[in-house]
């Protein structure tokens, strides 16, 4: 029943995490490049270097960020239930 009740906060988390990491990517794209936008894949003016360095940050960024917000959310459904979520 714990997973049952989780899925929609899971859902929830997942969206957050995607809106925050694409925020701090903006930021950090901004600070280490001095350019507004980070390149896209199809881009001309840019390489394969940036291209890849860019998706790779944006990855790593995500990646973190949604492991983070994942596993505060099961901290706060543990605190809420007595029970770790998935368990």
């Amino acid at each position: 029943m714990n997973k049952l009740v989780y899925k929609p906060v899971s859902l929830a988390l997942s969206i957050t995490a995607g809106a925050v990491s694409g925020l701090v990517f903006k930021q950090v794209w901004k600070l280490v490049s001095n350019e507004d936008e980070a390149p896209k894949a199809t881009s001309r003016d840019y390489g394969w270097g940036e291209i890849l360095a860019a998706a790779a940050l944006q990855g790593a960024i995500f990646a973190v960020v949604k492991a983070a917000i994942d596993r505060g959310g099961a901290h706060g459904v543990r605190k809420l239930t007595g029970e770790w979520p998935g368990d």
